[in-house]
């Protein structure tokens, strides 16, 4: 099972007072599948049961005999779910930051910062996208969605609008935990935590570690696959994966079950450009023991 121990790094504490942090004897062996990721996920599962529940008393503000009249009325009521959700998101995301910390018994304070709400237009822009297939079209050129009834219709774009919704909520608590990394002078990498039925890509990323924030962080203990962003920070609609930090002189453990995902990549998908994630794909079907989203 793989570890990494991590390094210092330069940085910028946030000013605000924060509470008064115990110093570590040892190292702390931080996980993917520690404690407070669990509680971190179990608590935005929550939140975003909350918000599924508000977005569908939303859904009585579309009237099917006036779309365009009704549409742009519902979108403005779901940015403003959007917003009030977002903020919780980001406060749960740095509660589980700042507890993190804490465990790991970093020396100095730190608190922090919440992330910005999506800005209105990244709202407005994923409702449209949920909502292209509900307009009438030429049979002519109309796609096969395009051609259901309304009802179905209507009911295809609300469940893209809530997976588009979930995600964009998620995001602030991520980004609340991404942007602390880099502020935060004992902060130092993240590791993606993915459920055990998460995606195939939401896996992949998983088995990758613990991340570095930048080159200078990673110092000789890491190579290329673990310094820098790549896509371990790139989330789906309807993904619940989350963030986890790692601190100076902590060691990185993957868990079990990434540990395991981490040898099927080596062994059916590494040393393939262009075609790792499909060769994944199919060997997490045949070897994992974790099934894939829809594979049952």
């Amino acid at each position: 099972m793989r570890c990494w121990t991590v390094s210092p790094r330069s940085g910028l504490a946030h000013p605000r007072q924060a509470p008064s942090r115990r110093r570590p004897t040892l190292a702390s062996t931080t996980s993917d599948s520690s404690p407070g990721a669990a509680r971190w996920r179990s608590a935005q599962q929550g939140l975003t049961a909350l918000l599924l529940r508000d977005l569908r008393t939303l859904r009585r503000l579309i009237n099917p005999r006036r779309l365009q009249a009704t549409v742009p009325p519902w979108i403005e009521a779901v940015a403003a779910v959007v917003d009030q959700y977002a903020e919780v998101s980001a406060a749960l995301a740095a509660d589980f930051y700042d507890g993190q910390r804490a465990d790991a018994g970093v020396p100095g304070g730190f608190t922090a910062r919440l992330a910005d709400a999506p800005p209105g237009e990244q709202v407005d822009a994923s409702m449209r996208w949920a909502t292209k297939d509900v307009w009438a079209r030429d049979a002519d050129v109309a796609t096969p969605a395009q051609l259901e009834p309304l009802d179905v219709r209507l009911e295809a774009a609300f469940v893209k609008a809530d997976a588009a919704t979930q995600r964009l909520v998620a995001d602030v608590g991520r980004e609340t935990v991404r942007q602390a990394v880099r502020q935060d002078r004992q902060a130092v990498a993240y590791a993606r935590v993915a459920a055990l039925g998460a995606c195939s890509f939401c896996k992949l990323m998983s088995s990758r570690g613990a991340v570095f924030a930048t080159a200078e962080t990673a110092g000789r203990d890491a190579n290329d696959r673990f310094s820098g962003d790549a896509s371990v920070v790139k989330f789906h609609n309807d993904c619940h994966c989350g963030i986890l930090p790692v601190f100076r002189g902590q060691r990185f453990q993957l868990s079990p079950h990434a540990a395991r995902w981490d040898e099927i990549y080596r062994e059916y998908a590494q040393g393939h450009p262009g075609d790792q994630l499909r060769l994944f794909r199919r060997a997490l079907a045949e070897h994992d023991e974790y099934p894939l989203p829809g594979s049952h």
